[in-house]
């Protein structure tokens, strides 16, 4: 199964390109503020670069945060409608979900979501059992930081094999939605209820 999956919901914008077991390629590079010039032209080297035509791709999977709110809208945006131009599944996930797969055992992921709080997710052997809300505080003993991850993998790679294991296990539809996990409201929408509560 051809994937093309991506990840623009945090500051490092990635893109893989998966073929069953095998990584065809994948490209990581600085997301903030551009993700919208980078996102299309990243895939497009992907696929030229290994010479496959983009008929080719059987199932794009995308991460729908937490995380940045405008990239989190591009990258789900993007993936939907390359989908739905070529009639292809889309398997959408939390980001967490995608760096949480093939971790073993209980294990919370946590990234910072700004005003002293953390974006906090909890899995059992890559499987979420709490879902991602907001956290001061973390009592989990074994945690990865998002920060830290980056530094060493490409989320977009991960949510690649997620959605491959996904599809396997027959629980595609369950993850046909692609409503974006925000956890908290934006700024604007925060002053619009101020404003409105006034």
């Amino acid at each position: 199964m051809l994937v093309l999956s991506a990840d623009t919901s945090l500051p490092i914008l990635s893109v893989a390109l998966v073929d069953g077991d095998a990584l065809v390629g994948a490209v990581a590079m600085e997301g903030k503020g551009s993700r919208n010039e980078k996102l299309l032209p990243a895939i497009d080297f992907l696929l030229t670069e290994n010479a496959i035509d983009r008929k080719r791709i059987e199932l794009f999977a995308v991460t729908r945060g937490p995380g940045s709110f405008t990239g989190v809208r591009i990258g789900l945006a993007t993936l939907q409608g390359l989908a739905t131009a070529l009639g292809r599944p889309i398997c959408a996930m939390s980001t967490h979900e995608a760096i949480a797969h093939g971790t073993r055992g209980r294990v919370a992921i946590r990234d910072d979501a700004g005003r002293g709080e953390w974006y906090v997710s909890v899995f059992e052997d890559g499987r979420e059992v709490i879902a991602p809300h907001l956290a001061r505080e973390l009592d989990e003993a074994n945690v990865i930081g998002v920060a830290e991850f980056l530094q060493r993998d490409n989320v977009a790679l991960r949510c690649a094999r997620r959605a491959i294991e996904i599809e396997q296990r027959g629980e595609g539809e369950r993850y046909r939605d692609v409503t974006p996990i925000y956890v908290r409201l934006a700024e604007a929408e925060v002053k619009l209820r101020q404003k409105q509560n006034a």
